[in-house]
């Protein structure tokens, strides 16, 4: 049997995508649906003073307005949410333009559009701030969030800056940066009666959304089902629960009647979360052989005025090198725009500084810089709150993507390197991402007496290829063709799992699909060796092995019999059922390479190469994992050089809520991506010895990009994105 795990399969949902079977939240079809639309706020501060519904109400189709005075009153969750501050339309304050002032229902698309131009409002409004600059002397360390502490301390920093023979202090700045999948956030929800509903959501974590309406409606939690079978991309806009699932929810109950919302693309821009703007400054010290001597790593982010969770985290500057003194800070200033979330990869923003800063340091000291992050290299976690690393492969990744890329060809002079008038750089960064520390999963594995097998998992595919590889665990740990197994997801009836974020999908969802399958497994083999009617009956368990559905000791193939046979005979399927576990601590680490070229006059930017070397762990899926690594270098190239949110810094309000204004890069901005894997297990890891690998692809190729620049150009641009008018 030829292993199926670290296999090329293609997507096993790809057909039902590509012919448009697959069906997305908004595809469902339910009779009797409404359609809603959202009346945003224009001031992002102050109290609504009137509103006036009527000629709204009166529009054709028109089913019902809902406002602060008649929308339902609404729980806030205690789970994962950005709803513990407030949740709109529940009492006139404003805390962002863009805040749902107005809930408008109708019977059709259009005519709820149209109503909720009609409805008006007036404001009390107060003079907004928007910028992190304007409040960086307002700046504070915010309590614990879901990574933990927000202030780090290890040796004593002051005295290691005092030893240093060079020093360098720096100042990186980056923009608020939105999510922008293909598919807009979109809620429909049906209610049977007042008690039970079902919620067809574009959900990151179907369970959590269910515990959220169950606890901001005050239904019991398994009276909420939620169905998400595919979702059109999220990169973490879809994880948390966002008050228009709960106020769809909680419309649609009180007009007896489904209802459906979905974002428009403006609406997304206030609605789910972004990237926050951030400021980091870095002070680094090293002795003149490039041993670090210690580190101070502030970062300043934005947070709303009900939230206060910081997101882009620190976790490279206090787990990737070997310094003795680090001190990491993540603070934070209150502004008034919408509450930021997590966005794929989290840590891109306090890499991108770190790496920034090295590849400086590394000029300074005329070391290169692969050379100085391989004197730095520590094979152990110097983070003595941190989990130990259950393997680290990062000097194979250095070595192998250097060699790969030339990287000894390179010239180090900046402006050296040229193409006739055009200027080339090469750059490259660590590539480093925490995953794991999460709540793990479930999962439920049923074999039926044909020998075919079902697996179930509460889980979401985000466009990461969680169909196949999960049902590629499946297949190798029971030992049946890949064919004979259905791995179905996107249904909170089915096993707990964790929100699709953190990379967690696969170290955690892979953990419970092979526990469950394994004892599936071993259920089966008990079945028939104790059947005197099987050839293996008195056969140890221990001695037989499963192949492609077959059942036969090992060293004796002849003697052999297979699972549908066993299981006819047993005259009922094989079910085995595992609970949650908590996913251990993984990191996965690579080295990145990126050459640009840039045009002088004009100031222009190309990315012509990009490659990266990564340690996974153990590779479940080539094909699905170089898709991850190309989308993360995508993601980079946007965040090195077009993605920018702006906003109006007199009415804190987004100016270029669209795709014609946030530019993403496109096919012609992307050059082939190279990657190298270095496929070694991982022996802490239960998904097959597999980390979750997924967002650190992203994490070191925006500085990577950076640095290449200042190679071509003798110019440091330590403000995102690096556009033309930065350069010329």
């Amino acid at each position: 049997m030829s292993p199926i795990v670290g296999s090329p399969v293609p997507r096993i949902d790809g057909r039902a995508k590509v012919t448009g079977a697959a069906t997305y939240a908004a595809d469902a079809v339910v009779r009797g649906t409404l359609h809603g639309f959202l009346v945003m706020s224009t001031v992002a501060s102050g109290r609504i003073t009137g509103i006036d519904t009527s000629d709204a109400e009166r529009s054709a189709g028109v089913i019902g307005v809902f406002t602060h005075r008649n929308m339902p009153r609404l729980a806030r969750p205690e789970y994962i949410s950005f709803l513990k501050g407030y949740i709109p339309l529940q009492n006139p304050d404003i805390h962002h333009s863009g805040q749902p002032v107005a809930y408008v229902v109708a019977e059709t698309l259009e005519q709820a559009q149209h109503a909720a131009t009609l409805v008006d409002v007036s404001y009390d409004a107060r003079r907004p701030r928007s910028a992190v600059a304007d409040a960086m002397d307002e700046a504070y360390v915010p309590p614990p969030g879901l990574s933990g502490p927000n202030e780090f301390t290890r040796g004593d920093v002051a005295a290691g800056l005092a030893q240093a023979d060079v020093r360098i202090d720096v100042t990186y700045t980056t923009p608020m940066h939105h999510h922008n999948p293909i598919e807009p956030s979109t809620t429909t929800a049906e209610w049977d009666g007042a008690e039970r509903v079902t919620v067809y959501e574009s959900a990151q974590g179907g369970h959590a959304t269910r515990i959220c309406v169950s606890q901001a409606l005050g239904v019991p939690l398994g009276n909420v089902r939620v169905l998400s079978p595919f979702l059109g991309g999220g990169f973490g806009a879809k994880g948390p629960v966002w008050p228009h699932t709960l106020l769809t929810a909680a419309v649609a109950r009180e007009l007896r009647r489904p209802v459906k919302l979905v974002l428009s693309r403006a609406h997304t821009f206030t609605s789910n979360g972004h990237r926050g703007e951030a400021h980091q400054r870095l002070r680094i010290g090293a002795g003149r052989d490039g041993t670090l001597t210690a580190i101070d790593h502030v970062s300043t982010h934005q947070v709303t005025r009900t939230e206060q969770v910081v997101f882009s985290g620190s976790h490279s500057t206090r787990m990737l090198y070997a310094c003795p003194n680090v001190h990491v800070a993540q603070r934070a200033v209150r502004l008034d725009l919408p509450s930021p979330s997590f966005m794929r990869p989290p840590e891109s923003v306090g890499s991108f500084g770190l790496e920034s800063a090295l590849d400086e340091l590394s000029y300074a000291l005329d070391i290169d810089p692969v050379e100085l992050r391989l004197r730095n290299h520590t094979a152990v976690n110097p983070d003595p709150a941190g989990a130990p690393f259950g393997s680290k492969h990062l000097i194979e990744c250095y070595r192998r993507g250097a060699a790969k890329f030339l990287w000894s060809d390179r010239d180090p002079r900046p402006r050296s390197m040229r193409d006739g008038d055009t200027l080339i750089g090469w750059g490259m960064a660590t590539a480093a991402h925490t995953a794991g520390g999460r709540p793990g999963a479930g999962a439920r594995v049923v074999i039926s007496t044909e020998g075919r097998a079902v697996v179930q998992v509460g889980t979401h595919d985000i466009g990461t290829g969680t169909y196949t590889v999960m049902s590629q665990i499946a297949a190798q740990t029971l030992g049946l063709d890949l064919a004979d197994v259905d791995f179905q997801l996107g249904d909170t009836d089915y096993p707990f799992a964790f929100m699709s974020v953190a990379s967690a999908t696969v170290p955690g969802v892979g953990a419970a699909v092979n526990r469950a399958c394994t004892t599936a497994r071993r259920a089966v083999i008990d079945i028939a060796v104790a059947d005197p009617r099987s050839p293996l009956h008195g056969v140890p368990a221990e001695r037989i092995t499963v192949e492609d559905g077959i059942l036969y000791e090992t060293g004796r193939p002849r003697r052999r019999e297979d699972i549908r046979t066993v299981l006819t005979r047993h005259a009922k399927p094989v079910e085995a059922t595992t609970d949650p576990v908590p996913i251990p601590h993984g990191y996965s680490v690579g080295a990145e390479f990126a050459e640009v070229r840039v045009d002088p006059r004009v100031g222009r930017v190309r990315v012509t190469r990009m490659l990266g070397a990564y340690d996974a762990g153990r590779v479940l899926n080539r094909r699905t994992i170089r898709s991850q690594a190309i989308g993360g270098a995508v993601c980079a190239v946007g965040f090195a050089l077009t993605e920018h949110t702006l906003v109006d810094p007199h009415q804190a309000r987004i100016v270029n809520p669209n795709l014609s204004g946030y530019l993403l890069p496109v096919n012609a901005d992307i050059p082939h991506v190279q990657t190298i894997f270095i496929d070694e297990p991982d022996p802490t890891s239960e998904a097959l010895n597999a980390r979750g690998f997924g967002e650190t692809p992203g994490t070191g190729m925006t500085a990577a990009i950076g640095n290449a620049i200042y190679h071509a150009t003798g110019r440091r641009i330590r403000d995102l994105p690096i556009t033309p008018d930065k350069l010329i």
